[in-house]
């Protein structure tokens, strides 16, 4: 389901949208307006169940990059925000740009980044709301990059205690670590859930 939206959303007002099932999409990175996108089927990766291939958890066991939190999510969202070959065009647009990096200062968004020889190859950043968190998007320049730092972020919500990771929609490649399809009245006792608890911290820096 697709709800209007206007330039007028604040970094509060995105916070109650979270909280109400809620968030923002755009039509392409070159338009500057946002809608409200409910979905009648939420994305969501239990973390109790989260799986990972075999070669992957070789590859995380090798640790062949740096793993750090917060110290480039501005990085991280421009680097989600670029047109890549097997991403031509995206929905990253200047106004989630701001919002999100206000909502970073505010510390309730947060990134997990892969380096290699100290510059950045890989990353995801989303939005930490009491013990839920709102994936919003990853990338890669490194074979692995981004799914390491998604192992990275399970084992991070586990160790401080959330219970609820949100991924907006199932992709075939979310599917392989556990991900699932839920109603919108399930997501809706789950998001309930997560939002009684205690405002965890996600990093000791913003």
């Amino acid at each position: 389901m697709r709800h209007g939206a206007d330039h007028r959303i604040t970094p509060d007002l995105l916070l109650r949208a979270y909280a109400s099932g809620l968030f923002p999409m755009a039509d392409s990175a070159d338009d500057p307006d946002l809608f409200w996108v409910e979905p009648e089927l939420r994305g969501v990766l239990p973390l109790d169940a989260f799986h990972i291939p075999k070669r992957l958890a070789r590859t995380v066991r090798q640790a062949p990059f740096e793993i750090r939190f917060n110290t480039a999510f501005d990085e991280v969202v421009s680097a989600c925000a670029e047109s890549v070959e097997n991403r031509p065009s995206t929905w990253i647009n200047s106004t989630i740009t701001e919002l999100y990096g206000a909502l970073h200062r505010l510390g309730h968004a947060h990134s997990v980044e892969a380096w290699s020889d100290g510059k950045l190859v890989g990353g995801l950043y989303g939005v930490s709301l009491r013990r839920a968190f709102f994936g919003e998007s990853m990338f890669s320049r490194a074979t692995d990059a981004s799914k390491v730092c998604l192992v990275h972020l399970v084992n991070r919500l586990r160790e401080r205690g959330f219970v609820l990771l949100d991924t907006q929609f199932t992709t075939e490649h979310l599917k392989r670590f556990g991900a699932i399809d839920v109603p919108r009245d399930d997501y809706s006792e789950m998001l309930a859930e997560a939002l009684e608890g205690p405002d965890l911290a996600f990093s000791d820096k913003v």
